[in-house]
C-alpha cells in the first residue's frame, strides 16, 4: 500500500485539463463487447479502475491495444470465448457488475459474484435484476456469493422502482440488441448514462428520450464499431474548484461542459465559491472570501444528494471540507449511502467542528483552521480525496494512508497537484 504526504498551505495555481469522465468509460468498456467490430475510446483518463476493466475484458475475450499516456484504447471481441467474470476482479470495483446487460444481449448468460467496490453502505443488485428479469432473464443465485443470469430478451415497458445509474445502464446495454421497443420508465439521466446511449447511437443503436427518464429503445439486430471521445468528469472538475478554493489558488481548468456543473456551481456559490466561465474553460479566481450567503438556507436545507440533476452524492465527501473553511454552519444529508459520512469524524481530529446527527446528515460549523495529522486511512475513493483536499489546507504535515483507493478515479493526482504547486509526496511501503 502507499501513502501520501502533504505540507498544506499552498495554493493552486495553474491551467489543468479535465480527466476523462470515470463514471462514463466503465460503462463503455463493456459497451464494446456488444459489437464484434473493433471499439476506439479515446480521453481515457489513466486509472487503476480502467485497467481492472481491461482484464475482465481479456478473460472475455476481447483484444487490447492500450496507450495510457495517450488516453486510446481500442477494444475489439470478435467472439466472446467465456461467459464468467473472473471473481477475483469482479470484486475490485463496483463497474465490474456491467458486464450483465451486454453478455446477455449478445450471449444470453453471465455468471458473476456480488461486485466489490467501495464501502459506504448497501449497495445491492435488486435493481439490476429487477430491470434485467422484466427483460426476460433468470436470476439464480448461488451459494458461493456468484449468481448467473440467462434468457432471450424480449422486449418490455420495464420500470424501475429507484432510479439508479448502473441499473439503467445494465438495462439499456441489455435491451438495444433486443427485437422490438423497449421502454425503460424512471431511469436515470446523469450526463455518464448520456454519454453511453450517445456511444451506442453512434455504434447504430436507436435511443430516444436521452437525457430524461425515459428511454424507448428500438432493438437493432447488431451494433458496428465506433471512435469516441470519453466526456469531461464533472466530479473531477467540481473536486479541483474546490481545492482552487480552499487553498486560495488561481485555477484554469480546460475542456470543460458546463451544463454539467450547473447544480454544482449553483450549491458551490451559497459557500462564497465564485467560478467564471468561458470558451470551454472555468476560472476560479484567488482568495476568495468564502461565507455562507444564506445562513437560514444552510440550516435548514443545506447540501442533499439526489438523482440528476440534483447534487451529486460523489461530490459529498469534499465539499464537506470546502464548508470547514466556510463562515457559518451548514447542513449535509446524504441520503444515498449511510456510511459515507462517517469519515467526517476524522477531520474533527484536524480541527473541524462537525457535529454527526445521524448516519445521513451531518452539520459542518466554520471557518476552522485545520492541523496536519497522520494515518488517515481512506476508506472509499471520495472520502480518501477529502483528506487530501483537509492536509492541502491544513497547517503541518498530513499523511493518507491507502491511496490506492484515491487512484481509482483521480489519474495521476498527486503529480498534478505537484504541477499545480501543492507540496505532496507518494510513498510506497
Amino acid at each position: 500500500m502507499a501513502r501520501f504526504s502533504i505540507r498544506g498551505g499552498k495554493p493552486l495555481n495553474g491551467t489543468l485539463p479535465a480527466a476523462g469522465n470515470k463514471n462514463a468509460v466503465l460503462k463503455m468498456i463493456p459497451a464494446a463487447l456488444l459489437s464484434s467490430e473493433p471499439v476506439r475510446l479515446t480521453n481515457v483518463p489513466a486509472i487503476s479502475d480502467v485497467e481492472v476493466m481491461f482484464e475482465i475484458m481479456k478473460g472475455l475475450g476481447t483484444k487490447i491495444s492500450y496507450d495510457k499516456q495517450a488516453g486510446i484504447v481500442e477494444l475489439h471481441t470478435p467472439e466472446i470465448t467465456s461467459h464468467t467474470i473472473n471473481p477475483d476482479l469482479a470484486k475490485k470495483l463496483r463497474a465490474s457488475n456491467m458486464f450483465l446487460g451486454p453478455l446477455l444481449a449478445r450471449e444470453g448468460t453471465v455468471t458473476n459474484v456480488f461486485p466489490g467496490g467501495d464501502k459506504i453502505g448497501p449497495r445491492e443488485m435488486n435493481a439490476h435484476f429487477d430491470g434485467l428479469k422484466q427483460l426476460g432473464a433468470h436470476v439464480e443465485l448461488h451459494e458461493s456469493k456468484s449468481f448467473t443470469l440467462s434468457g432471450t430478451m424480449k422486449p418490455a415497458e420495464v420500470f424501475l422502482y429507484e432510479p439508479s445509474v448502473t441499473a439503467t445502464e445494465n438495462t439499456l446495454l441489455a435491451a438495444v440488441l433486443t427485437d422490438g421497443t423497449t421502454t425503460i420508465e424512471n431511469a436515470a439521466s446523469e450526463p455518464h448514462v448520456q454519454e453511453l446511449c450517445n456511444m451506442l447511437v453512434t455504434m447504430g443503436a436507436s435511443i430516444e428520450g436521452i437525457g430524461t427518464n425515459k428511454l424507448t429503445i428500438h432493438g437493432v439486430s447488431s451494433l458496428h464499431g465506433t471512435d469516441f471521445k470519453i466526456p469531461p468528469d464533472f466530479i473531477y472538475i467540481g473536486t479541483f474548484i474546490i481545492l482552487a478554493a480552499i487553498t486560495g489558488g488561481d485555477l484554469k481548468i480546460t475542456d470543460v461542459n458546463h451544463k454539467d456543473l450547473r447544480t454544482i456551481l449553483y450549491f458551490f456559490s451559497k459557500l462564497g465559491v465564485h467560478t467564471e466561465f468561458e470558451d470551454g474553460t472555468i476560472h476560479i479566481p484567488p482568495h476568495q472570501k468564502l461565507k455562507i450567503d444564506d445562513p437560514t438556507w444552510a440550516r435548514t436545507k443545506g447540501f442533499y444528494s439526489q438523482p440528476w440533476p440534483c447534487f451529486p452524492t460523489d461530490l459529498m465527501s469534499i465539499a464537506i471540507v470546502l464548508a470547514t473553511q466556510t463562515e457559518g454552519s451548514t447542513l449535509f444529508f446524504e441520503k444515498m449511502y449511510p456510511g459515507r459520512m462517517f469519515f467526517a469524524n476524522y477531520l474533527n481530529g484536524m480541527g473541524a467542528n462537525i457535529i454527526l446527527a445521524d448516519p445521513h446528515r451531518i452539520i459542518v460549523n466554520g471557518k476552522t483552521s485545520l492541523t496536519g495529522a497522520k494515518g488517515l486511512q481512506s476508506p472509499d475513493l471520495r472520502a480518501g480525496m477529502a483528506f487530501v483536499a483537509a492536509g492541502l489546507c491544513a497547517e503541518g504535515e498530513t499523511v493518507v494512508e491507502s491511496v490506492e483507493h484515491i487512484e481509482r478515479g483521480y489519474p495521476n493526482i498527486d503529480s498534478v497537484l505537484k504541477s499545480l504547486g501543492a507540496d505532496i509526496t507518494r510513498i510506497e511501503d
